[in-house]
């Protein structure tokens, strides 16, 4: 599978907090220096202690992540962008125009909108990071992790 991995992925949705940064944490984990990953937002949102939970769950620390916008960005020579919202999405479909890259969306739920206990708040987080790492298998394939 590894022959089918594009050289470079962005993943984008509203504010590069939860979604997005979930499945660059999920990529890197699973094809390391297979692909280039990275990630943003429409907008640059704030550091979600959710998403580092959740993650951490994987051992995947997102401690780190600091969340930048679209024009944020220091480089702009993906093969792809996967877009997880449909305004993210948008903002794609016009980077198609200029720059020879794919676009794909897939659409994704912000479990920051779950009302509840924390439990059932983390559980949404985890639904989420549980659909994206099924995104990332079925597209991508199986490599170890660390993209061995």
């Amino acid at each position: 599978m590894a022959g089918n991995l594009p050289g470079a992925v962005l993943f984008a949705c509203n504010l590069n907090a939860i979604r997005s940064p979930m499945a660059e944490g999920l990529a890197r984990h699973f094809y390391g220096h297979k692909i280039y990953v990275a990630s943003c937002g429409v907008r640059a949102g704030e550091p979600d202690p959710f998403v580092v939970a959740v993650m951490d769950e994987l051992g995947i620390d997102m401690r780190r992540h600091r969340p930048q916008s679209f024009q944020d960005l220091s480089d702009d020579s993906f093969d792809l962008i996967v877009s997880l919202s449909p305004e993210a999405h948008h903002w794609a479909v016009e980077m198609t125009r200029t720059m020879a890259l794919e676009a794909e969306y897939w659409p994704t739920i912000d479990p920051s909108l779950t009302e509840g206990s924390r439990e059932q708040r983390l559980e949404a987080y985890r639904e989420v990071r549980d659909q994206l790492r099924q995104h990332l298998l079925a597209r991508f394939g199986i490599l170890g992790a660390g993209g061995v």
